[in-house]
């Protein structure tokens, strides 16, 4: 650094040392006075005579620039380089000992050169004649190399002072931009920003869940290609939550505490976990993790189908076992005739009466109990459930998981529905054969729908009995089954004015048989 310094200085003495040295030389060239007399002279052939010149005008003239300036030298000189001015009146009349060409040919030059008087830095620049025309002479005016760099060290030091004050400056400002920087970051440093955006990146693009970062102004800050893809947006990060477009459920959830018992979101099921992120005393935002539980909450909802399929079937068994016993208690009592008579009428009869009118026009044995146990759970409710007259279904069902899901879904919202209205309380259900296809309708005598669009949009469950209707994620989660096979659920009545609603749902290849 004090190399640098020092040749800074030096170049910028030089520099001042040719400039002076320039202007002076102009300032003489350009004196009408040098002019006049430079142009006799070289219009005289002969050689100018040294004690003539030694108290002539141009001597006088030369040495009081020389003095003001506190130059080395003002030398003039004629188009032969006769010199007409110089420091030492010796050597007036001769020859200058250094190039005189560049100024004749009408050239300025700023030099560093040796000459008689030694080392200097001068300029050379032409003399004019008044009338104008090639040059006449020339005027070279010099500075003592030790008298350029007397003020070096001054110079130095300014330099030296200036460096370390901008050194100061800058120690201070980069103090400062680390300041900022560490509370911007949290304390973070510059070197760690590298592996935390890579951890972060592996972290989240990496997981299941979809991430969604708020700041304390609702911004996102971080959003993962997942929970776009859970919640349906793009281009999420940078924009406030209430300009993403998400639905009234989606956006109240990610504003406070979360759903953590599943949204109906795009035809999925979303559970919406929310933290609030804190770094010691300050809050920082909120976190979302979205997960998607949609083939869980379906597989629940089969489950729960099967379940009651089971019941059915347990009882089955129970009411089968009773009247085999009933049949042995009759011929054990050698009353062949009364066992004869009963066991012609459970043949007739089938194994279990479930007191479902209209069950025997369904003709596949499982949805025979599943509606026979439905009807049984809707009893206990002081509903009735019955099969429509309408009803006409001889093959048998495949994919009997989705067929009663959405069947057992649509039943428990309308014995819901019933069970809240005044008496009779009734459901009736209807299913019908379309090629591979089974049409369902529910009707009820409930109160009806009073919001047909609100029944299937997204909307926290609610676990209380009262919820009707498609209050929690059944009617959407029922339409996205069907929707899966290309089928729909639909209302086809919404009710009202004293009769209840009337749902339809369509679902394409699960049947095979007869209805083919």
């Amino acid at each position: 650094m004090r190399f640098a310094t020092r040749m800074l200085g030096v170049q910028q003495l030089r520099a001042e040392a040719d400039s002076s040295a320039l202007n002076i030389a102009r300032s003489v060239a350009e004196s009408p006075q040098v002019r006049d007399l430079v142009a006799e002279y070289s219009a005289d052939p002969g050689t100018p005579v040294a004690a003539t010149l030694r108290d002539g005008v141009l001597q006088r003239y030369a040495a009081d620039v020389t003095a003001r300036t506190e130059g080395l030298f003002v030398v003039i000189t004629d188009d032969h380089g006769i010199r007409l001015a110089h420091p030492d009146p010796d050597r007036l009349g001769e020859v200058v000992s250094t190039s005189f060409t560049d100024a004749l040919a009408g050239r300025e030059v700023v030099t560093w050169e040796v000459g008689t008087l030694g080392e200097s830095a001068r300029a050379k620049v032409p003399v004019y004649p008044p009338a104008g025309g090639a040059p006449v002479g020339e005027v070279s005016v010099g500075f003592e190399r030790a008298s350029v760099f007397d003020d070096l060290p001054a110079l130095l030091v300014g330099i030296a002072v200036a460096v370390l004050l901008a050194v100061a400056i800058g120690a201070a400002v980069a103090l400062l931009m680390r300041r900022r920087l560490e509370r911007l970051t949290l304390g973070v440093q510059p070197e760690e920003l590298v592996a935390l955006v890579q951890t972060q990146t592996a972290v989240l693009e990496g997981a299941d869940e979809g991430v969604l970062a708020l700041d304390d102004a609702g911004i996102v800050r971080v959003c993962t290609a997942a929970a776009e893809r859970l919640l349906g947006i793009t281009d999420a990060v940078g924009r406030p939550l209430s300009a993403l477009a998400l639905a009234p459920a989606v956006a109240t959830a990610l504003a406070g505490t979360g759903a953590s018992t599943g949204l109906p979101v795009g035809g999925r099921v979303v559970f919406i976990d929310v933290r609030p992120v804190r770094r010691g005393a300050r809050t920082l935002g909120r976190v979302a993790v979205l997960r998607d539980r949609t083939d869980v909450a379906a597989l629940s909802g089969r489950l729960d189908s099967v379940r009651a399929m089971g019941d059915a079937l347990r009882v089955q068994r129970h009411e089968n076992a009773n009247r085999l016993h009933a049949a042995v208690g009759l011929l054990d009592a050698e009353r062949t005739a009364e066992a004869r008579a009963f066991l012609a009428d459970l043949v007739d009869r089938g194994s279990v009466d479930w007191a479902v009118p209209g069950i025997d026009l369904v003709g596949d044995a499982m949805l025979q109990s599943f509606l026979g146990a439905k009807a049984l759970a809707a009893r206990e409710r002081g509903v009735t459930l019955r099969v429509s007259d309408d009803t006409f279904l001889r093959g048998t069902v495949d994919d009997v998981e989705d067929v009663v899901a959405v069947l057992g879904n649509l039943v428990d919202n309308a014995v819901t529905a019933a069970a809240s209205a005044p008496a009779p309380r009734g459901v009736e259900v209807a299913v019908l054969g379309d090629g591979d296809a089974i049409v369902m309708t529910v009707a009820d005598t409930g109160g009806g729908i009073a919001d047909v669009d609100a029944v299937f949009a997204p909307r926290e469950r609610d676990d209380d009995l009262s919820a009707v209707h498609g209050l929690g994620i059944g009617l959407p989660l029922s339409r996205e089954f069907a929707r899966r096979r290309e089928g729909e659920v639909w209302v086809v009545d919404p009710g009202g004015d004293g009769h209840g609603a009337v749902v339809a749902a369509r679902l394409p290849g699960v049947l095979r048989g007869e209805n083919e």
